[in-house]
C-alpha cells in the first residue's frame, strides 16, 4: 500500500521528470538557463590562502565560498582510526567566462609539516567551455605513516587561470565525506586485471529523465536509454547507482539542432565527463558539433571494487566505492553561433550497467553515513528517476505514512477493543439480569 502512494507520487514528479522540453512564447527572447542548485544546508566559509587561521571543515559537512586563482586553505582534524577522508571542491564559473584547457582546480591534503600525503591530490580541467569542475583530494588512513595518525591536516583547494582568462572570483562548494576503515580480510593490493572494453550499449527506444543543474540535484538512471533536451551553454547532471562487481557503459549523443546558417561547427560541442561518488573525475571526453549529430563512447569502467584504489592507474583509482556516480553533459555555448539558441536539441544517453552486485568488502562500520553503497532506496530512485531531494521528499512521505497507517491501525484496534468490552459487558449484563428474574 505505501509502495504503491509512493510510485503514484513519483509518477506526478515524471510529468517533469519525462517532458524535459521547454516551450517559448512565440517572439520572446530564450529563457536563462537554470544556474547550479547549490547544496542544501551548505555553510558558509572563507578559506585561507595559507593555513593560519585555515578554518575547520568537518566530515559529513558541505560548505560555500568563493575562490579566485590562487588556494584556498581549510583545516581537518581527523582520527587516527584507518578512515578515508573524501574532500571535493566544486568550482561554478560565471556564463560567458573565458577559460582555457589548462585551467582548472585542484584539491590535495598535507600535514602541518607541509607535506602532501601521497596519491592525495586530484585535479580536473576546463575544455572549452565554463561549465561547473569538481576534483576532490584524499587522506589514506591506513596506507600512509605521516597522514595515518591523528591530529590536524590541511586541504588545499587551488584554482588555475592562465594570464588573459577570467580572474574573478567564482562560486566554490567543497564537501568532505568519510569512508570508515577496512576491516579484517578487506583487500589491500591492487587488482591484476579487469575485463574492459566498449559497452554492448541499449537500443530501446527513449524515456523522458530531464538532468539536474549539478551533483546535488543530478537526475537519477539506470541501465537503458534515456531523453534528454539541451540548449548552448547548459550543462545537465546525472547520477546512476553502482553497486559492488558492477561496471558502467556510457554514451552520449546530440540529435541535429534548428540551424540558422548554412554550415557550422563547435569544438568541444559536447563535453561528457564521469565522476566518482567523492566527486573525483573518473574520466571525459569530447568531440566537435555541427549541428547535425555528435556522440561520444566511454569504454566500460573497471569493475567498482575496494582494491582498485591501490592501482597505479588514476582513472582505476577513482572506481574504488560503491554508490552514485554522476554523468555530467555539456552542450558547447558556441553551438548558438549557427543554431537557434531558444530551440533546444535532443539529447539520448544510453547506459548499462554490467555485473551483478557483488559482497561489500569488510569494514569497521557501515560507509553509508559517508554517502557510500548501494541500498534499496537508491535503486528504486534510479528506477523512478528522481533526484536527491526528491528522493529525500519521498522518504518522509514513506515515513509520514507509516506513522498516518500506523495511528489508524492502532486507534482502530483500540475501538475494536472498546467495542468488543461494551459487548462482553452487555452479555454479562443481560445474564445477570436473567439469572436475577
Amino acid at each position: 500500500m505505501v509502495r504503491g502512494r509512493t510510485t503514484v507520487w513519483a509518477a506526478a514528479l515524471g510529468l517533469v521528470a519525462g517532458l524535459p522540453g521547454v516551450a517559448y512564447a512565440e517572439g520572446a527572447g530564450p529563457a536563462p538557463l537554470p544556474t547550479y542548485r547549490a547544496a542544501d544546508g551548505a555553510k558558509a566559509i572563507e578559506g585561507k590562502p595559507s593555513t593560519a587561521d585555515a578554518p575547520e571543515i568537518e566530515a559529513g559537512g558541505s560548505y560555500a565560498d568563493t575562490i579566485g586563482p590562487g588556494e584556498r586553505v581549510y583545516r581537518l582534524v581527523l582520527d587516527k582510526d584507518e578512515s578515508d577522508v573524501y574532500v571535493s571542491a566544486v568550482v561554478r564559473p560565471a556564463a560567458g567566462a573565458k577559460v582555457s584547457g589548462g585551467d582548472g582546480i585542484e584539491v590535495e591534503i598535507m600535514t602541518t609539516a607541509g607535506r602532501s600525503c601521497p596519491g592525495s591530490a586530484g585535479r580536473a580541467n576546463f575544455g572549452y567551455d565554463p561549465y561547473p569542475i569538481s576534483a576532490a583530494g584524499v587522506r589514506r588512513g591506513a596506507e600512509d605513516a605521516d597522514c595515518a595518525p591523528a591530529g590536524v591536516y590541511y586541504a588545499k583547494v587551488t584554482r588555475t587561470s592562465a594570464k588573459g582568462y577570467d580572474q574573478s572570483p567564482w562560486p566554490l562548494e567543497v564537501k568532505v565525506q568519510r569512508e570508515p576503515g577496512r576491516g579484517a580480510g578487506a583487500p589491500t593490493t591492487a587488482p591484476s586485471s579487469w575485463p574492459s572494453g566498449t559497452p554492448a550499449l541499449p537500443g530501446t527506444e527513449a524515456v523522458g529523465r530531464t538532468g539536474g543543474t549539478g551533483f546535488n540535484d543530478a537526475r537519477a538512471l539506470g541501465a537503458g536509454v534515456w531523453r534528454d533536451e539541451m540548449r548552448p551553454g547548459q550543462t545537465r547532471y546525472y547520477r546512476v547507482p553502482l553497486d559492488w562487481g558492477q561496471q558502467l557503459g556510457l554514451s552520449a549523443e546530440l540529435s541535429a539542432a534548428k540551424m540558422t546558417k548554412s554550415y557550422g561547427s563547435a569544438s568541444g560541442g559536447l563535453t561528457v565527463s564521469l565522476y566518482s561518488p567523492y566527486r573525483g573525475l573518473i574520466s571525459d571526453k569530447d568531440t566537435s558539433y555541427d549541428g547535425k549529430q555528435a556522440g561520444v563512447t566511454f569504454e566500460k569502467t573497471p569493475p567498482v571494487a575496494y582494491e582498485n584504489r591501490f592501482a597505479s592507474d588514476r582513472t582505476v583509482q577513482q572506481v574504488s566505492l560503491a554508490g552514485w556516480y554522476y554523468v555530467a553533459v555539456t552542450m558547447g555555448a558556441k553551438v548558438a553561433e549557427f543554431t537557434e539558441d531558444a530551440a533546444t536539441v535532443p539529447l539520448t544517453l544510453r547506459l548499462d550497467v554490467a555485473g551483478t552486485p557483488a559482497k561489500a568488502p569488510a569494514y569497521k562500520e557501515s560507509p553509508a553515513a559517508g554517502g557510500f553503497g548501494v541500498g534499496d532506496g537508491d535503486r528504486a530512485a534510479a528506477k523512478e528517476g528522481l533526484t536527491a531531494p526528491e528522493a529525500a521528499e519521498a522518504a518522509e512521505r514513506h515515513r509520514a505514512m507509516r506513522v498516518v497507517v500506523g495511528a489508524g491501525f492502532g486507534t482502530g484496534a483500540a475501538l475494536l477493543l472498546v467495542l468488543g468490552g461494551w459487548t462482553l459487558l452487555g452479555r454479562r449484563g443481560r445474564g445477570r439480569g436473567a439469572t436475577a428474574g
